[in-house]
């Protein structure tokens, strides 16, 4: 049986621009890892992913929607942004970081230009990093824009 789910959401995120866009958060944010998820209420697919970490995801690969912060923000609608997770009340002893192993996390929410939810712009890293600021931000917060008009371009029509 075909996963048109999948293989949608890897068509959609196989661009340049995307690409450059995950170069450019980990060079700015000095983060490892990042990628474009599409997630559902019961599903987290990688898109497009950027892996300097041998965190060991391809695009098309899913993670359990369950163990995810996208599925928060999926509930949410809200960017969710952790410098350290060691030193975040709120994240420490959260079941996510510890069994994926990151110390820094950045996630922001992308709509489509029609307002639905598609999934998110993150980055992670298993190092501390300096996300929480205005600037990285705002240029995150800009990204998932952008993403957002590539993907809802290359959408396809519902049959």
């Amino acid at each position: 049986m075909k996963d048109h789910l999948a293989e949608d959401a890897v068509a959609q995120g196989d661009n340049d621009e995307i690409r450059a866009i995950l170069e450019d958060i980990c060079r700015m944010t000095d983060m490892g890892f990042a990628a474009v998820a599409r997630v559902t209420d019961t599903r987290w697919i990688a898109c497009q992913l950027l892996d300097k970490i041998a965190f060991g995801l391809q695009p098309g690969d899913e993670l359990e929607i369950q163990t995810t912060i996208c599925n928060d923000i999926r509930q949410s609608g809200q960017r969710v942004v952790i410098d350290h997770v060691d030193a975040d009340i709120q994240w420490q002893t959260h079941h996510t970081p510890i069994m994926y192993g990151f110390k820094s996390y950045a996630s922001f929410p992308i709509f489509l230009p029609d307002g639905s939810f598609f999934g998110t712009l993150c980055a992670i890293d298993p190092h501390p990093r300096a996300v929480s600021g205005a600037k990285v931000i705002a240029t995150m917060e800009e990204y998932a824009k952008r993403i957002a008009q590539i993907l809802g371009n290359n959408q396809t029509p519902a049959g």
